[in-house]
């Protein structure tokens, strides 16, 4: 009797650790070969299509991936509009005025839409259309895993939290926040590469051209010329992350940094007497040393807590869930 109940006991210990595992699986390559085989050339034309017309999108779309994947996950909450319910993301602190190319995500969600209906999520979109956005420019490509589902909810709160470092953050603060999703300082530093496209408004770099020492001079001048030290005045203007080829995904982000060009104070922080030094001037000198850690932390990235199996939905529409 007793060696019956510890069988029974077991196969359904069992089974439940089964089921646990169907409900948490993981991100696969090929998650749409069958259903939506033609997945990656409907993003890619709408992507390259949009970044053709304006360089920028491309930073914008990388940056959507990653302010989405910081905050609950790779869930693409941060596409969610503000219901009654909930307050999303959008008019978060490290989002409010700054995110941006959501009618491009729309874009390619009816594009998908129109390829294969009601089968691929728009946290795997932001996934592809990252991907697409660096290849466009010029960067390295990597294997994009799928087979995320989309969040039913967002989080002004969450994004409120400190959990996207602002660019204010000290060397410190980058690597503890990178750690507390499962980056390491390595991918830290690779993933801050994406800056060497994309643009800056003048309120994210203001303080650092004004009272910060460890910048080039002659650099501080030329960005001060564009964004006036009063508060209010020219708060929008932009200007690039990268100075030499702002519309180029190469590794001058890191040349950048050697010569105390960074635009953005936490930019400065990777090469400024800390424990990434080494590695920015790995980066500057090799390239494709630069485009491998890139791409592997990419992925990594992508891995933060997605929503799979049972969990979230498969949105119509990439700003609302599902009715």
């Amino acid at each position: 009797m007793a060696s019956s109940v510890i069988i029974s006991f077991a196969l359904l210990a069992c089974t439940l650790f089964l089921m646990s595992g169907t409900s948490s699986a993981q991100l696969t390559p090929n998650f749409y070969s069958k259903s939506c085989p033609k997945v990656f050339d409907a993003v890619g034309s709408v992507v390259r299509a949009a970044v053709a017309k304006e360089k920028r999108m491309g930073a914008s779309l990388l940056r959507l991936h990653f302010h989405d994947c910081f905050v609950n996950g790779c869930d693409g909450s941060i596409l969610l509009d503000d219901t009654s319910s909930f307050t999303g993301e959008k008019t978060a602190r490290p989002n409010v005025n700054s995110v941006r190319g959501f009618n491009v995500i729309d874009d390619v969600k009816k594009k998908v839409e129109g390829v294969c209906p009601g089968v691929v999520s728009c946290a795997d979109i932001l996934a592809i259309s990252a991907l697409e956005s660096v290849l466009a420019l010029g960067g390295p490509k990597w294997t994009v895993k799928l087979g995320r589902r989309d969040s039913k909810s967002a989080s002004l709160a969450a994004a409120n939290s400190g959990v996207i470092p602002p660019p204010t953050s000290t060397l410190s603060n980058l690597i503890n926040r990178f750690q507390a999703v499962g980056l390491s300082a390595k991918d830290m530093v690779a993933l801050s590469g994406s800056h060497t496209i994309g643009q800056a408004r003048c309120t994210s770099f203001r303080a650092r051209i004004y009272n910060d020492t460890n910048i080039d001079a002659q650099f501080a001048k030329l960005r001060q010329s564009s964004c006036p030290r009063p508060t209010g005045s020219g708060d929008n203007n932009l200007a690039p992350l990268d100075i030499k080829t702002p519309n180029f995904f190469d590794s001058s982000y890191f040349q950048n940094l050697i010569s105390q060009k960074g635009l953005l104070r936490s930019d400065q922080q990777l090469h400024n007497g800390g424990s990434t030094d080494s590695l920015v001037e790995q980066y500057s000198r090799n390239p494709r040393s630069f485009f491998a850690d890139f791409a592997a932390a990419m992925v990594k990235m992508g891995d933060i807590r997605p929503l799979t199996g049972a969990n979230g939905e498969i949105r119509k529409k990439c700003r609302v869930v599902n009715s």
